[in-house]
């Protein structure tokens, strides 16, 4: 359920039927918007239907949210969430672009990169430091030691740091170095990881199951929500179909799908979902035309050596020269990436 209350409404008057709510044994979360408030009564709300909500100063609408996602929908929220950190907002007119090797793999490799990308504009610095693979065997990630290279890089060149966090074990030695938690689509619905997430006060981009609804994908999301967490990005990094082409399925319709359905920011992820770096441009570009709010690439100076991932790497100087082609995109559409530096 839902209680919007005009937005001169004061302090006191908000807190007043919050407390009544809450004392009743129902969570409750307030959004402030520029014309109005709103309180998301969180629990089995079937009993207030005789609560007398408009004797309360302010009260101008009750209603009952539809979507089994109550937090992460639109009837919750009409005006699109900002995520602000740093300096870098997420969400806003700019497009914001994550770029960085799939795997921390040397001092060496991260700080090129961090470079590079830094002197293009570029404002988030990605990278896995604790790696899952489908195979045992596979190289995992430098762990704690990749983890403290992206945080000096990082700093170095000014670039906040995105990198997965696979248990809830890792939440604090993770939030120590790292801006952005990023769940994998492994972990999409590890509810318990999420509720935990959901209890740190730093922005979390959530990835779609490689069979996962977008219902699902809400609907985990609103595991981080309900813990009081408002900071989540949505991101579309494809799907598993039947098509072998390519490494996933890359669901464009996803995005100005979940635009409609929430408020939440959409990020799209063009190389994991291809798998192939010749297909990485022509996907990000898509993904832009369609509604994205950023995109998150893998580069690496030279692919072919890279422990993880290489084939759908683009290299470095691949990458500044697609950087000024979605530029060109995101003004056709009305949004900007505001790159700053030299692109060759």
């Amino acid at each position: 359920m839902v209680v919007v209350m005009d937005g001169q409404t004061s302090d006191a008057d908000v807190k007043k039927l919050a407390d009544k709510l809450e004392s009743l044994g129902f969570d409750i979360q307030v959004i402030r918007g520029e014309s109005r408030i709103v309180l998301a009564i969180i629990g089995d709300t079937k009993d207030l239907d005789s609560f007398p909500f408009y004797a309360y100063t302010g009260v101008k609408e009750v209603l009952q949210v539809a979507k089994p996602y109550k937090l992460a929908s639109r009837e919750f929220k009409d005006t699109n969430t900002i995520i602000r950190r740093k300096g870098v907002v997420i969400g806003g007119k700019e497009l914001i672009v994550m770029a960085g090797p799939c795997a921390v793999e040397s001092e060496e490799q991260i700080f090129k990169i961090a470079h590079k990308i830094s002197e293009l504009g570029i404002k988030v610095l990605r990278g896995g430091a604790f790696k899952p693979r489908t195979s045992p065997y596979s190289f995992q990630g430098l762990g704690l030691e990749g983890l403290k290279l992206m945080a000096r890089a990082g700093k170095e060149y000014g670039l906040l740091v995105i990198t997965e966090v696979m248990s809830i074990e890792q939440i604090d030695v993770i939030a120590e170095y790292a801006d952005i938690f990023q769940i994998g689509a492994r972990n999409m619905q590890n509810f318990m990881l999420l509720k935990e997430l959901g209890r740190i006060k730093k922005p979390v981009m959530l990835k779609r199951g490689v069979s996962a609804t977008l219902e699902e994908l809400l609907l985990s999301a609103e595991y981080i929500l309900s813990q009081g967490n408002n900071e989540v990005m949505l991101c579309e990094r494809g799907i598993r179909t039947f098509e072998n082409y390519t490494r996933n399925t890359l669901d464009l319709s996803a995005v100005p799908s979940l635009k409609e359905l929430s408020h939440l920011p959409v990020i799209v992820d063009p190389s994991h979902s291809t798998g192939r770096w010749r297909l990485v441009g022509p996907m990000a570009k898509s993904a832009i035309a369609a509604g994205a709010d950023g995109i998150l690439i893998e580069v690496h100076p030279n692919p072919k050596v890279s422990l993880s991932d290489g084939a759908q790497a683009l290299k470095l100087k691949n990458f500044c020269k697609l950087m000024m082609e979605l530029n060109a995109v995101a003004h056709a559409v009305d949004r900007e990436i505001n790159l700053t530096g030299n692109v060759d």
